[in-house]
């Protein structure tokens, strides 16, 4: 049991580095949790966060929009400011930093549900895992993505050419490429590049936060609705304190933006027989809670009440280590409020985590 630093009030599941309950963040009490994600990034060696210098480069790619002054990365880690010019830290747009590996079918998948490759046996999804990404998330699954452009620089991980990925994905047992991370965003010149040059030959989908600029968004969905793929937007919470607290950027413009891009791939892939949008929430003990579903689900329901809407369980990761995993009465009860908001196809996953 622990108390919440602003109400005192006592909760099992308050975590250390947000300090303060639920209710407490939607009132905008976010002291803690911004001094947690100050004090991680200053540690790795990241900007503190994603605000706009008096004098930078402005990045378009993302809602951060960052301005990065000479000489240092953005927010992601990834774009940097050199001679007044946006340069990826690999030095191309060509050349991205990334782990890729053959994932045999039936994947761990986000949109497994209703993903028709889930009974490919024999056959392989290309998953290609970026480093660096536009959120900072206290609870984040795939941390090490951080690791790999530790200081702004290249740290960790493997720096690809567009050809030699372009090869990779042409062993004939991959029926479909997963760009996720990280976040595929910051490096979407280089993967929108990777799979028109594919020309259609493998289904291409995105695991993404939904943050790009919708000019991206639009492209991402294009290439995902000529392959057959999916466009997996994964939304962390409903109310923009939250929101902040747990990902470490203005969540008012964040959720905005979520909201605007998920209205866009919705209206791309109406009529196509598999879904082109899926949402997916992370049931984050506590932070996740009714009100966040509620809020997500009505909004989700109202552009389209048929998109597939999957509710994953958390696992204790990062700076968010010490919440247990979610429990099967919470994810019950986060279930049914998506229904009751008039959401048809809702779907729980990582069924294995739930305590």
């Amino acid at each position: 049991m622990r108390v919440c630093r602003v109400c005192g009030q006592t909760f099992e599941e308050i975590c250390e580095s947000i300090g303060v309950c639920v209710n407490c963040l939607r009132k905008g009490n976010l002291e803690f949790a911004r001094n947690s994600h100050r004090k991680w990034r200053e540690e790795i060696g990241l900007p503190s966060d994603a605000a706009e210098h008096e004098k930078g480069l402005k990045c378009p790619l993302c809602v951060n929009a960052c301005a990065i002054p000479e000489g240092e990365v953005g927010f992601c880690g990834v774009l940097r400011n050199e001679g007044n010019r946006l340069i990826y830290i690999t030095g191309s747009h060509r050349k991205a930093l990334l782990h890729w590996y053959y994932d045999p079918h039936p994947t761990n998948c986000v949109a497994l549900p209703v993903c028709p490759e889930k009974d490919h046996r024999g056959f392989y999804n290309l998953a290609v895992f970026f480093a660096g990404c536009n959120l900072d998330c206290l609870f984040c699954q795939n941390i090490d993505h951080k690791y790999m452009v530790k200081d702004g620089r290249i740290s960790e991980g493997k720096v690809v050419d567009l050809d030699e990925l372009i090869e990779v994905a042409m062993n004939p047992r991959v029926s479909c490429v997963c760009f996720f991370g990280g976040d595929p965003t910051p490096w979407s010149i280089f993967a929108l590049e990777f799979a028109r040059k594919l020309k259609k030959k493998r289904r291409i989908c995105w695991e993404t936060n939904g943050l790009a600029h919708p000019r991206i968004m639009e492209n991402m969905a294009k290439i995902s609705l000529e392959t057959g793929g999916t466009v997996k937007i994964d939304w962390k919470a409903f109310s923009p304190t939250v929101y902040e607290a747990l990902t470490g950027v203005d969540g008012r413009k964040a959720v905005s933006r979520i909201k605007e891009n998920v209205r866009l791939v919705a209206s791309m892939g109406k009529g196509r027989e598999m879904p082109l949008l899926v949402v997916s929430v992370l049931v984050i003990p506590h932070y996740i809670d009714e009100e966040e579903i509620e809020g997500i689900a009505e909004y989700v329901s109202s552009v389209d009440p048929d998109i597939p809407f999957v509710l994953l369980a958390f696992a204790p990761q990062h700076l968010m280590s010490d919440l247990s995993t979610t429990r099967k009465q919470h994810m019950e009860r986060v279930k049914q409020k998506a229904i009751e908001k008039g959401l048809k196809r809702v779907f729980v996953e990582n069924v294995w985590l739930l305590s």
